[in-house]
């Protein structure tokens, strides 16, 4: 295992130290959809875990969003799911503020029993996929955005948005109220709670805002120099917003679009990129005017417009990903790029030189974090080194009326360009993407066949 990425017992000292009277601690693993999955084990195995690391069923990380085997690929089945050892991830360790029981939690890292590190890990993939850019001697800095909603407790099958009550009365707010301060203050107890939880945790958390829907918040995370981290991060928060909410009798919810006529939930990822002199090659200081870019800059963002469509099956993983993924749904469905624009692709948002930065968001928040920022680094490097063209930038300001669709909006014709993307394999690997493929595959064949009541309610009096 890499050193540096591995908690050292002296962690579990000071952490046992500030909370003595931890029972158990849960060790969570990110399996391919990016849902943070693991066990429990109690206080007398602490010391092992930290030293030498405890095995875990092998398959762990392959469970479909429904936490079950996928028969077609055969791994956690017939291959007998053999057991790997997880190890802690440095600086993870931490206590669980919402729960009431005294836990503690830490993300962990998996490999094989001969040591080489697990196919199946997301955070591996991720190593693997960012490597290449590394080998140029470039450095990325990453900071991501997580758009979610806050549900009502309610007995029923449909969920309901957390929505503003008018006061003097039990009516909801009429409309969007987007950037409404009084929704942060009826959040306020559950908000509180979640940037304590991050603290606690060591997650970066920052800005938080009512979003462009009721009953939808954004959280923010700090920028950090490893990729790898800004995606535990990430997967932290997402625990940490279901957990307090929980703990506050709500529900919260990653969904991409969990409601028909109300904005769906992305995930940005906002990217810089230093040499070995520190310097951010996407931008360039001999230009006077903004933006002041790069060609470095022009090349990576050729090179993200070229790969999108490949990955498109990683930034919108299952079938309701692409229920966001519509016109006027403030949603980019083609790889456009622009300054200070917030409906492209591949926004550059206003910045000083040091700062100079690609924000990407074309994810969705229900993706794998992992994942997502794979990909995004694979295409800044693809563009790179082949010094691509991304084509005429969108100009600040500019209305854009055109409805044009050129990224794949259904689920299995994104499947299909990326089964057949030789770039994907070339970042991922070949084994991982076949991996991948299968579980998707098969997840969106389950989904097809479902009747709904839908049918029922367009087809069965009708036909």
């Amino acid at each position: 295992m890499n050193a540096d990425d591995k908690a050292s017992p002296d962690e579990l000292k000071a952490f046992l130290k500030a909370a003595p009277d931890t029972q158990s601690l849960e060790l969570i693993v990110p399996d391919l959809n990016g849902i943070p999955r693991g066990k429990r084990i109690p206080r007398d195995e602490f010391d092992v875990f930290f030293r030498s690391g405890v095995k875990n069923c092998g398959g762990t990380p392959l469970m479909s969003c429904k936490g079950e085997t996928i028969d077609e690929l055969g791994l956690g089945t017939r291959d007998g799911d053999p057991d790997m050892i997880i190890y802690p991830v440095k600086g993870t360790i931490a206590p669980i503020p919402w729960l009431a029981s005294p836990t503690g939690q830490a993300l962990v890292t998996t490999y094989r029993m001969s040591g080489e590190p697990s196919l199946y890990d997301p955070r591996h993939t991720l190593r693997n996929a960012m490597r290449p850019l590394y080998e140029m001697g470039l450095r990325p800095v990453i900071a991501t955005e997580l758009e979610f909603y806050l549900l009502e407790d309610i007995d029923g099958p449909v969920p309901r948005p957390r929505v503003g009550r008018i006061p003097g009365t039990n009516l909801p707010q009429d409309g969007y109220q987007y950037a409404m301060m009084e929704d942060l203050w009826e959040s306020d107890d559950f908000l509180e709670d979640v940037y304590a939880a991050c603290r606690a945790q060591h997650v970066p958390a920052t800005t938080a805002h009512s979003e462009f829907a009721p009953g939808q918040l954004e959280i923010n995370l700090h920028h950090v120099d490893d990729p790898v981290t800004a995606c535990d991060h990430a997967v932290l928060l997402k625990r940490a917003i279901k957990g307090v909410a929980r703990r506050h009798r709500l529900g919260a919810t990653f969904m991409a679009k969990p409601f028909q006529f109300a904005a769906g939930c992305g995930l940005h990822v906002h990217v810089s990129v230093y040499n070995e002199k520190g310097e951010n090659i996407l931008a360039d200081g001999s230009v006077e005017s903004p933006p002041r870019i790069s060609e470095s800059m022009r090349h990576a963002m050729g090179g993200l417009a070229h790969t999108m469509a490949d990955f498109m099956a990683v930034f919108a993983p299952n079938a309701n990903s692409y229920r966001r993924l519509r016109p006027k749904a403030y949603v980019p469905l083609k790889p456009n790029w622009g300054y200070n624009h917030r409906g492209v692709a591949l926004r550059i948002p206003v910045c000083d030189l040091q700062d100079m930065r690609i924000e990407h968001r074309v994810a969705g928040a229900d993706a794998n974090p992992y994942l997502v920022v794979g990909a995004i680094l694979a295409g800044i490097h693809y563009g790179l080194e082949h010094r691509c063209d991304p084509g005429e930038m969108v100009a600040e300001g500019t209305f854009l009326d055109d409805e044009e669709i050129t990224l794949p909006t259904r689920w299995e014709a994104a499947l299909e360009r990326f089964d057949k993307s030789a770039i994907v394999k070339d970042y991922f690997g070949k084994e991982w993407c076949r991996i991948f493929s299968v579980a998707r595959h098969s997840e969106c064949e389950q989904f097809n066949a479902q009747v709904s009541n839908r049918d029922y309610e367009w087809y069965l009096r009708a036909v």
